[in-house]
């Protein structure tokens, strides 16, 4: 898990995971046009960091290495800390969130 967590403690890293994630089978190079401030090297270091905590997954297609987001370690760390009530409790407070910050939207409908 700490590999994990040092992987999403990059801000350049969680923006990779977003883009890979959308965009699954993208390659490196898809990945380095998001990027106008760091070298291709520097996005393929943080995708090295992304590959050893699991949360990427690449494989290679001739000369293409094609990027996959994979969300089990994240959902590992959500299990580990999360059970059944607790995720009970969270979605009744994320309710009562929305419908305090939106109360016109809760007297609609």
């Amino acid at each position: 898990m700490d590999s994990v967590f040092l992987a999403l403690g990059h801000q350049t890293r969680r923006k990779i995971l977003d883009i890979v994630k959308s965009m699954p089978g993208c390659s490196v190079a898809d990945v380095v046009k998001y990027f106008d401030d760091i070298s291709r090297i520097a996005v393929m270091k943080h995708l090295d960091v992304l590959e050893a905590a699991d949360l990427i997954v690449s494989r290679k297609q001739g000369r293409r290495r094609e990027l996959f987001f994979n969300a089990v370690p994240i959902q590992m760390i959500y299990d580990r800390w999360t059970t059944e009530y607790s995720r009970f409790w969270a979605s009744r407070a994320l309710d009562l969130k929305y419908l305090l910050e939106n109360p016109s939207e809760s007297a609609e409908t």
